[in-house]
Formats: structure tokens, sequence, C-alpha cells
């Protein structure tokens, strides 16, 4: 138990986290007030999934908890775009936002390029590959910044049916590298279920605090470095119930956890510089051959020190 490995990280768990079903809509919409909150879908060739998404939130722009829904584009081949608008969101293409400043791959850039381009006041980051989405998959990270203003961000946590052997553990990327190096290197993160859950919320002022890593390694350095920044009990997770996205070959998750490795060591200090590629193998014609990918890049500063 961590209670008895980690005081802190048990303490931070049971003060920390409720469920979906703990903040219903009418309670929400009392404690909004002025607020206004900004609903994100970072997308890559998402087109599948993406429209569906953008409608079963839309009903929450109609009640009042959203004010805006805003889909970035990171370059999809396929009509992710299309689709996003036709179901009613907001649809910037990657390229299109602080075009002086350039561009880069991954998600973590259309993460960063999103505070950009919205203006709520919380904003609510969701992946765009669900084939499940629910209204609580927003409603229930909204509850602990609505309720609690010393909260500034909200990480979710769900079940993934078909995929883990514990169903309430986190991903195989999660099991097998964030969750060892998070808990070797700061151990106080010991209880949070998913550090790497793409549903997230956190206050503008906070996100606007905190650099972006590039592709995967984002949530990772989002969440350690709020922790630094604001305090362990700045941050709350939320138990979304179950949910279900597309899952990527091994050699994928190989680079993910290659991002998240650089993102966590990066902070941790270590002499020397990290290589920023990973080399993989594949076989084509019958033979091995070595395939480099980089795997990391630059980091993008916190967005307040960027002029708009």
């Amino acid at each position: 138990m961590i209670g008895g490995v980690n005081p802190i990280a048990a303490g931070w768990f049971a003060r920390r986290t409720s469920g979906w079903w703990d903040w219903p809509e009418d309670r929400l919409l009392a404690g909004k007030g002025d607020a206004t909150v900004s609903v994100v879908l970072p997308a890559l060739d998402e087109e599948p999934t993406v429209g569906l998404i953008v409608a079963g939130i839309r009903p929450l722009v109609k009640r009042g908890l959203v004010d805006e829904i805003v889909v970035v584009d990171s370059g999809s081949v396929d009509r992710t775009a299309e689709v996003a608008a036709a179901a009613g969101a907001t649809v910037h293409h990657r390229d299109d936002i602080l075009p002086d400043l350039g561009s880069y791959p991954g998600k973590g850039e259309v993460l960063w390029k999103a505070l950009a381009v919205t203006t709520g006041d919380i904003v609510v980051y969701v992946d765009a590959d669900l084939t499940d989405f629910q209204p609580h998959f927003v409603t229930g990270l909204l509850g602990p910044l609505l309720a609690d203003p010393d909260i500034g961000m909200v990480k979710a946590f769900y079940d993934r049916p078909l995929l883990d052997v514990s169903a309430a553990g986190g991903g195989r990327v999660t099991e097998l590298m964030a969750r060892p190096l998070l808990n070797a290197y700061f151990p106080d993160l010991a209880g949070v279920v998913q550090p790497l859950a793409g549903e997230y919320a956190a206050r503008r002022p906070v996100l606007c605090a905190l650099p972006f890593d590039p592709g995967y390694g984002v949530e990772t350095g989002l969440l350690v470095d709020a922790v630094r920044r604001f305090g362990l009990d700045s941050i709350a997770q939320v138990d979304l119930g179950a949910r279900t996205h597309g899952h990527q070959d091994t050699a994928a998750l190989g680079r993910m956890a290659a991002s998240i490795l650089h993102a966590v060591l990066s902070r941790v200090g270590l002499p020397g510089a990290l290589s920023p590629e990973l080399t993989q193998f594949r076989r084509e014609d019958g033979r091995v051959v070595p395939v480099d990918t980089l795997v990391t890049g630059p980091r993008r500063p916190p967005m307040s020190t960027v002029a708009s």
C-alpha cells in the first residue's frame, strides 16, 4: 500500500481523489459563476471518432457548462478537420497558430498552441481517438476545479477494457515506464493512478506558466512541473469509469516510452546530454535493418512568456 511506503502520496490520494459521479451537472453550474471553459481536442487523422466526440460535448455547451470546443489539427491527411467543423467545433491547423514560431510534430506542440487560440479560464484536454466518449469525461474533470480554488490541475483515470489485466492500472507504457520512473524520482506522485492520461483539465494561468514537452512526454512534464511550481495539493484526480480507444503496436509504444524517459530525466538533473534518437529494428526483404527515430525535440516555453 502506498500508505506504508509513502505517507505523503497516500495522504494526497485520500484527499484529492474523487469520481465523476461526485460532480453532477447542477452542482457544476452552481459553482461555475463567471468562469469560462474551453474543451480542446488534439487530433491527427481521427476522422472516425472526432466528430462523435464533438457532438457529445455540444450538449454541455447548450447547458452552459462549456463555452467553446476547439480542435487543433496536427497535420491530418484524412477528413479530421472537415468532420470536426461539421460537428460544431472551431478547427485550427497547427501550422496556422503562432506561425512566426514555426511548427514541430507531436502532441505537445498542439496542446501548447491550443492555449493561443482558446479563451477559457479553464482548459479541458480530451483525446480525439476515444471510441466511447461520454459527457462525464468533461464534467468529471471540471468538478474539482469549480469546487476548490486551490486546485489548479485535474488528471483523469479510468479502466481500459481489453488492454490491461489490471483494469485499475494504467496502460502498458504507464506500467512499464512512467510509473516506475515517477515512483523512483518523484515518489510523492506515487498516488497518481494514470499520469499519462490524455484527459485532464487545468486553469489557464497554470498551463501558461509551464513549458510543454514535445510529443508524448508532454503529460509527464506538465504533471511534474505543476507539482514543482504549485505544490502537490494543487493536483487532483477523478475516476472517469471506463475508456476505450485505438491501440498502438509495440514499436510505437517504445517511442512513447522513450519520450517519457526524456521528459523525466531532463527534470532530474542528471549530468550529460540525452540522446534525442531511439534505434529500433524491423525486417525488410528478409533482412533486419535499424530504424532511427527522433523521440524528443525543442521544448516550448511557458505561453505566458510568448508575445501575442
